[in-house]
């Protein structure tokens, strides 16, 4: 039978959890031992626990192995800042003239700046114009249904509610004429009459 899955989570009792973190803690060194050992790689492993103590594991020198990871992060940069520069410039180029354009858009929408439009560029805006408003008069139409069904349903509700309420009355009399009629019958009624006689 296998373990059941554990949920990754903050553990919330502090004893709990400084058992758990050492153990995973040394599993981890372990794991990066023998990744060194195994592919002959530079394995730099630094922890810092809750209370701030500092574990740290390193295949050579932990300051040979920073010092390399820097040079590398800055070749990185330099990689980035010179080969993607161009790119980037136009990149924002593209943007700002695709930006330019919906704001174009957009005030011919709103009826603004249209002198400047062609012919052909007006009736191609009139026909989206018109297509848009054919959608929202038919979604308009869609909740203008919805609407008065709701309506219709509410009212049959509503009547259905006072059918119940007058069948609860009438049966709620007719239980007390029945109970009235049969304590009549057994002579149980408090209104009979009641007589002493003296002998």
């Amino acid at each position: 039978m296998g373990r059941g899955k554990v949920v990754i989570r903050r553990i919330d009792n502090s004893s709990s959890r400084q058992v758990t973190f050492s153990k995973r803690r040394s599993g981890l060194m372990k794991k990066a031992k023998e990744l060194a050992i195994l592919c002959d790689a530079q394995v730099g492993l630094i922890i810092f626990s809750s209370t701030g103590k500092l574990h740290e594991y390193a295949s050579t020198s932990m300051k040979s192995i920073m010092t390399r990871y820097e040079n590398i992060e800055d070749k990185n940069m330099e990689h980035f800042n010179y080969q993607d520069k161009n790119r980037w410039q136009r990149e924002a180029v593209i943007m700002k003239r695709h930006f330019e354009n919906l704001q174009d858009y957009s005030s011919s929408f709103n009826g603004e700046e249209l002198s400047r439009l062609k012919v052909k560029d007006l009736q191609q805006l009139e026909q989206q114009l018109q297509t848009s408003l054919s959608q929202i008069r038919d979604k308009k139409q869609i909740f203008m249904d919805e609407i008065q069904q709701r309506s219709q349903k509410k009212l049959c509700l509503e009547e259905e509610n006072k059918k119940l309420h007058e069948k609860i009355l009438t049966n709620d009399i007719s239980k007390k004429c029945t109970s009235n009629v049969k304590e009549c019958i057994d002579g149980e009624s408090p209104r009979a009459p009641f007589t002493l006689q003296l002998w």
